[in-house]
């Protein structure tokens, strides 16, 4: 069940989506985690640069995704999946975050796609039947201990022949992560994206075999 009211938010260009009230998140996590002590912040609830950068990509490099199958992992929101869906053949959205798929089945519907789905799925344990021509990944190299596992999971995508978009801020704590991938990185793509008055320096990199 979701916990965070939501309105809807023009998030692109005039697409519409159903996203978490901005003004309602912090009190609403503050109330749930007076009830439950282990309650976790909603780091899903919210559109990131790194979102917004990777579907400006996509908007002005069609090729990575028309008419193909793609996996958007840890999606959150999934900005990037709804923006391209008309375009791709078959969208898979995938979170950790029951909430974030309750509400991206919401926009589904909301969108009349009849070509995209959700699934609740840890990319730690993903099921080996999921697949992707094109796998996005935004802003999922956050945290340093979640980067062994991350490595890997980017490996089994190109083992799959499959072509991954990783749109990553320029934090110092991911230079080891990007030079890891450093002998799959086919193009770099800077973008710097302004939101509320804020800047955040993106790299897309573009990965395959």
């Amino acid at each position: 069940m979701m916990n965070y009211p939501t309105i809807l938010m023009d998030v692109w260009n005039g697409m519409k989506l159903q996203v978490p009230d901005p003004e309602r998140v912090k009190p609403t996590y503050e109330h749930l985690l007076s009830l439950d002590d282990t309650t976790t912040f909603p780091f899903w609830a919210k559109i990131w640069p790194s979102a917004l950068a990777l579907t400006s990509f996509l908007q002005a490099e069609p090729e990575w995704i028309a008419g193909k199958r793609v996996l958007e992992l840890g999606a959150g929101i999934g900005l990037p999946s709804f923006f391209i869906a008309r375009h791709a053949m078959e969208v898979v959205i995938t979170d950790h975050s029951s909430e974030a798929m309750e509400l991206a089945n919401t926009n589904i519907l909301q969108l009349e796609l009849r070509n995209t789905r959700s699934i609740i799925s840890d990319w730690n344990e993903l099921p080996d039947q999921l697949i992707g021509e094109t796998v996005l990944m935004s802003d999922v190299n956050y945290s340093p201990d979640q980067f062994g596992s991350l490595l890997e999971v980017i490996s089994r995508f190109l083992g799959k022949g499959a072509t991954l978009i990783l749109a990553t801020p320029q934090r110092l704590t991911a230079t080891l992560f990007v030079e890891a991938l450093n002998p799959h990185i086919q193009s770099v793509t800077q973008q710097t994206i302004y939101v509320q008055g804020q800047t955040t320096d993106i790299s897309i990199l573009v990965l395959s075999i």
